[in-house]
């Protein structure tokens, strides 16, 4: 495989986009992206779609980047200038643990990868984000199979399911001294 340096990483809430997505630019020098923090103004306020569209599009025109997140709308534009997709697709009970984890982890601060001004709380908020990611798993699992279908195999893909996997897969990513990119080694 060529070097790599536009990386989508998709997958549903709480499934380890954002904390796969830091691993990866620590270790390959790219700039990484989450689409929650490009989303969501302090105070859980929702950008509009038409400047979140205008966001993505200035972001994957760049040369290197990491976009973790969904954002549909653009998604296959980025898949079209991406040289990797990460779907990050574990069971819906590690999901949902880790949506639970994540709120009593970061209670009362803003979380990696979140808008700023956006804390979390621990309590009937951890309730709706865990019945969000529940009832949104399929829909997720559905736009990633749809961008892969329609990308063909151009689009390297790399199907996570674990965090096992999430390990193995970036100790298999080797860093290229004085560039930003990484190998995929076999």
């Amino acid at each position: 495989m060529s070097l790599v340096t536009r990386v989508m990483v998709l997958g549903g809430s709480g499934t380890g986009k954002s904390w796969l997505a830091m691993r990866l630019a620590a270790l390959a020098g790219l700039p990484a992206y989450h689409m929650d923090q490009l989303s969501w103004m302090p105070g859980f306020v929702h950008r509009s779609t038409g400047q979140l569209d205008a966001l993505t599009r200035e972001i994957h025109a760049q040369e290197h980047w990491i976009i973790e997140g969904g954002h549909y709308e653009t998604m296959h534009e980025r898949a079209a200038r991406a040289h990797l997709l990460i779907w990050v697709d574990p069971s819906r009970p590690v999901q949902v643990a880790r949506v639970a984890w994540r709120s009593l982890r970061y209670h009362n601060r803003t979380r990696p990868g979140m808008g700023e001004g956006c804390r979390e709380t621990f309590g009937w908020h951890t309730l709706d984000a865990i019945a969000y990611a529940r009832t949104s798993r399929q829909f997720h699992r559905d736009r990633a199979t749809e961008v892969i279908a329609a990308a063909g195999p151009r689009l390297a893909l790399a199907h996570i399911r674990s965090g096992w996997q999430a390990r193995r897969f970036l100790r298999r990513c080797a860093p290229v001294p004085r560039t930003r990119g990484f190998l995929l080694q076999p």
